[in-house]
């Protein structure tokens, strides 16, 4: 009685290991988990007090479904700010990430459409396009290359049928970042074949190493064929609270915006001045997470050197390391292996598309002691 769209598709590999460790917690094992992206760290307290106090004002009402207006002019202000992105508040859609990346596609990809996308990718984005009735084209994104999306292998999947390129930078789960002269590249082919470009920039925040966020809809040209995906989950630690946005030229946020009038109507009320106030509120608890996350990277960049058979290059943003491993065991195997015999949750790279076998990824949104000891079990079951 299932409809046959949702047959095509997977559940996710990262919700499916997170929930087989919460079963294992519930059985009294000491599971240390490195499954799902979402930070240790507590929301900043003025991002609360400021969501308590429009609860307590009865800020609770129907908004108008692209949302709340001073929240949309300063998503536009920081767009023009910090990324270059020439944008309007009028482009900018106040959405849960994940359903600004499900309502894009359902606005602009027909059914046979073609999807270009990295493959490893983050889960959600095959479903996505699946679900709209287009396809996937995988374009492998190698160890070699930093895990880098390459506008030299993008062009060689273009076809007739191509009607987007897709991509994540800082990305998910490898951690790459691409470089200025990629995001051009990729501009470049999009202008030349008429392409709509999505481009998920949610961990635009957390880069290291000095290195500089690129957005493609800064380059020219561009602001009229992408759709920018940005929020507030990773950078604020703000997960639960699911607040995103998007920034779409005028003819493609009509559509989306229908799909949100139809759908979920608008992101919670009350939650939107929450997220107000971190975008206009101190920036220092998104700078202390960031250092701290550059320094969890670098202390298991360091204890992956220990570890028989791993393997990996230094990611350069996000929060995720995708190492490489030896052995008979595909990554699924292995990750129930090492969630049996070493009480640690990961997940297994083949989750994230083909060219993840032989990976894991690891998250280290999690404290020290926890990266440390989860490690060392690793470590001492693989020797």
């Amino acid at each position: 009685m299932i409809a046959e769209r949702v047959k095509r598709v997977q559940e996710s590999g990262t919700m499916k290991m997170k929930e087989l460790a919460g079963q294992k917690k519930a059985e009294g094992k000491k599971i240390i988990s490195f499954t799902v992206g979402e930070p240790d760290f507590d929301t900043p307290k003025h991002i609360v007090e400021a969501a308590k106090k429009a609860l307590d004002e009865g800020k609770t009402r129907y908004l108008d479904a692209p949302g709340l207006m001073p929240l949309r002019e300063a998503i536009a202000k920081r767009a023009k700010d910090d990324n270059g992105i020439p944008c309007e508040p009028s482009n900018v859609l106040i959405t849960p990430t994940k359903q600004a990346i499900f309502e894009t596609i359902m606005a602009t990809v027909n059914e046979g459409d073609e999807v270009i996308m990295p493959d490893p990718a983050w889960v959600t984005y095959e479903p996505c396009v699946q679900l709209a009735g287009g396809k996937a084209v995988p374009v492998t994104a190698s160890d070699e290359d930093q895990f880098r999306f390459l506008p030299e292998k993008v062009a060689e999947k273009i076809t007739p049928k191509t009607r987007m390129i897709l991509f994540n930078s800082p990305s998910n789960p490898c951690g790459a970042v691409e470089t200025k002269e990629d995001i051009k590249g990729l501009a470049d082919l999009a202008k030349d074949h008429n392409l709509l470009v999505l481009s998920d920039e949610v961990y635009e925040k957390i880069i290291f190493d000095g290195l500089k966020h690129y957005s493609i809809a800064a380059e020219p040209g561009m602001m009229d064929r992408t759709i920018t995906i940005s929020g507030f989950s990773k950078t604020y630690a703000m997960t639960g609270w699911r607040m995103g946005w998007l920034i779409a030229p005028k003819p493609i946020f009509k559509g989306i915006n229908k799909i949100q009038q139809h759908s979920i109507t608008h992101a919670v009320s009350f939650a939107q001045y929450g997220a107000l106030a971190a975008l206009t509120g101190p920036q220092e608890p998104v700078q202390m997470m960031v250092k701290e996350f550059e320094e969890r990277r670098n202390l298991v960049m360091k204890l992956m050197k220990d570890i028989p058979s791993f393997s990996c290059d230094t990611p350069k943003g996000a929060f995720y390391v995708f190492p490489k491993y030896e052995g008979k065991m595909n990554s699924e195997e292995m990750a129930l292996y090492l969630m049996d015999k070493a009480e640690v949750a990961l997940t297994g790279g083949a989750s994230f598309g083909k060219a993840g076998e032989k990976h894991l990824r690891i998250s280290y949104a999690t404290g020290k002691k926890n990266i440390e000891d989860g490690l060392e079990r690793i470590r001492k079951v693989l020797e």
